[in-house]
């Protein structure tokens, strides 16, 4: 990542809010020069609302204040903030043209990972539970032309979203094995003793 989020509704709160040079504003959200002289003009950018980059942790306001008591400073986007943000909450997005897919997804999930737990399918791809309880029952309506497809291939979701999920319905299962193993050794001691008496 070489740019911040909204690079040019960044360049407006920087023209908006600090001293920086048009060329350190520039350099920092990839733009022409001539773009954040624009922007300063009001020719550029008008109806844009300017997005405070320190706010979401893309830049500290100690590298700002450096900059601009230095003009030939340059500006460090702060790159783990912007990889670490968080997927919001909710429903995935899936686009129109993708929607259609989703069953061929459920299907190979279903048929290549049964360990995963219908909340985890529904997370992966974007689904509901009825839809992956009746793909699974092969109760679904179009069941007859759905075609397994890795949901990777298919982009409905990326390959280390998939294998992170595997990994805890792998763990979830061994821990599941381990306790009834422990409850079936408890069950077997308890009826030796009862023998003995």
């Amino acid at each position: 990542m070489t740019q911040p989020l909204m690079p040019m509704a960044t360049a407006v709160w920087l023209v908006d809010n600090t001293s920086l040079t048009f060329r350190q504003i520039a350099a920092f959200c990839d733009l022409h020069e001539l773009e954040v002289q624009g922007i300063a003009d009001g020719t550029v950018g008008m109806h844009i609302v300017g997005q405070d980059p320190t706010a979401n942790g893309q830049l500290t306001w100690e590298d700002i204040e450096r900059c601009q008591k230095d003009p030939v400073g340059r500006l460090k986007l702060q790159e783990d903030a912007v990889k670490a943000l968080p997927r919001t909450k909710g429903p995935r997005y899936t686009p129109v043209s993708k929607r259609q897919d989703k069953p061929d997804a459920i299907a190979w999930l279903v048929r290549h990972h049964p360990e995963l737990s219908d909340l985890q399918i529904s997370r992966l791809v974007g689904t509901t539970k009825p839809t992956i309880s009746a793909i699974r029952d092969r109760s679904h309506w179009n069941i007859s032309n759905i075609k397994p497809q890795d949901p990777v291939g298919l982009g409905l979701c990326k390959q280390i979203e998939l294998d992170e999920a595997v990994r805890l319905a792998a763990s979830r299962k061994e821990k599941a094995a381990h306790k009834s193993e422990a409850s079936a050794a408890a069950a077997a001691g308890a009826s030796a003793e009862e023998a003995e008496e």
